[in-house]
């Protein structure tokens, strides 16, 4: 048929984009078991090829499960599974694997009819776990749960273990790594009196060891023989630890000759125990002290080869100078040794450069009062906020407290 004879096209019709394409499609559509692809769908369903001639139907969700096999599938059943691959039976036939369904989906869910999942719920059952029995010769879990933590409690601490964030009110047990030691040093854990005065009682002769009388000096006894001090049996003290924030007008001693006030009359009431303090801090200083009957301890924080560390903060009665602080962190020779500073630099509130914090680790006797005199400045104030670790965070000036199981495990550490 030629351009100009008549065509099978109505009025008004417009011509096709391309020659003979209303032909193609004519033909097409004439074949068997083939569908004619829309070429508005999306590329999934396109590609896909149904049984009828027919195109997809919108909403015909069920056609797209089925292999075209020239059968319809049974009602009410599923075909060709997109994740297992199983096929669909044929018609007439029941399916072993799926129970019947109803509208296409499953009458109880999961695959499963309801009475197998009545009998496996009635299985499950049977695997809980009874309750453990009580044993007839001792006490139970929970009464030794109960006999473990304080008052019954189930987040309790168990007893005689400390918190440690909590002021040890107890005294700790003397750990010796020796049992051998010396009869002046038992006498002074007894709390009797310091080593010296101790040594002074041993030549008097009131001392008895194991009921003889010693009155050689460096007389070595074990801790677990009986010493005698004036007919009365002795024994070792335990442990204590007090932390003071010192005031002013204070001396750091034990006893003064002069009956001038000292930092024992702070700590009267703190404990039955002899303690003694660690370190000096002069009269006109404030700050922390540490006072304790552990002579290992107190040796190891007052010796400066352990570089057990103090911050000071100093108040002068001028400015102090670039220069002098450059020579303060290089270290300043003193009529007994050179001084050398850990850290030191103006504080950051004070703009005249008044006021330094000054870290050292020397145990020496107004060390740093004598140096800055050595540079030409007076000390107006002087205060120690930190000591081996410790400051005096919420404790007043004039107050003490005991320190925590963490705080001592942290000194003992300094070695």
């Amino acid at each position: 048929m030629s351009a100009k004879q008549k065509s099978d096209r109505l009025p008004g019709e417009k011509r096709p984009r391309i020659p003979g394409e209303a032909k193609l499609s004519e033909i097409k559509s004439s074949r068997p078991g083939k569908s004619v692809q829309s070429r508005q769908g999306n590329r999934k369903d396109s590609s896909r090829q149904y049984e009828s001639g027919a195109p997809k139907a919108a909403g015909d969700y069920r056609q797209k499960k089925y292999r075209s096999t020239g059968d319809e599938p049974a009602a009410g059943k599923r075909g060709e599974s997109h994740r297992t691959g199983r096929y669909a039976p044929k018609p007439g036939q029941p399916d072993e694997h799926r129970p019947e369904s109803r509208g296409g989906r499953p009458a109880t869910g999961y695959g499963r009819d309801r009475a197998a999942r009545d009998n496996a719920a009635e299985d499950q059952k049977s695997y809980k776990r009874s309750a453990k029995p009580e044993r007839a010769d001792g006490p139970s879990y929970a009464q030794k749960r109960d006999n473990r933590y304080a008052g019954g409690e189930r987040n309790a601490r168990p007893k005689g273990r400390p918190a440690k964030n909590k002021p040890l009110t107890e005294g700790l047990e003397r750990k010796d790594k020796q049992t051998i030691i010396r009869l002046n040093k038992y006498l002074a854990d007894a709390g009797i009196c310091s080593r010296r005065e101790a040594d002074k009682y041993i030549q008097a002769g009131v001392v008895k060891v194991n009921d003889k009388v010693v009155t050689e000096l460096g007389s070595r006894v074990s801790i677990h023989d009986k010493v005698e001090f004036e007919g009365q049996v002795l024994r070792r003290e335990k442990l204590r630890y007090v932390l003071l924030n010192k005031p002013k007008g204070y001396i750091t001693t034990s006893d003064d000759p002069y009956e001038r006030k000292t930092v024992m009359e702070l700590v009267a009431g703190a404990c039955e125990e002899r303690i003694y303090p660690v370190g000096r801090l002069d009269r006109n200083t404030t700050g922390l002290l540490l006072l304790t009957n552990d002579g290992e301890l107190a040796k190891a924080l007052t010796h400066p080869s352990h570089g057990a560390r103090k911050l000071y903060h100093v108040w002068l009665d001028k400015p102090l100078t670039r220069a002098d602080l450059r020579k303060i962190a290089e270290g300043v020779e003193l009529e007994d040794g050179k001084v050398e500073v850990d850290a030191v630099d103006y504080v950051a509130e004070d703009e005249t450069h008044k006021q330094v914090g000054i870290e050292l680790h020397s145990g020496r006797n107004r060390v740093v009062r004598r140096l800055f005199e050595h540079l030409g400045y007076e000390v107006v104030k002087l205060d120690r906020p930190m000591f081996a670790g410790l400051t005096k965070l919420k404790l007043s000036r004039g107050h003490w407290r005991f320190l925590t199981p963490a705080e001592i495990s942290m000194l003992k550490r300094i070695r």
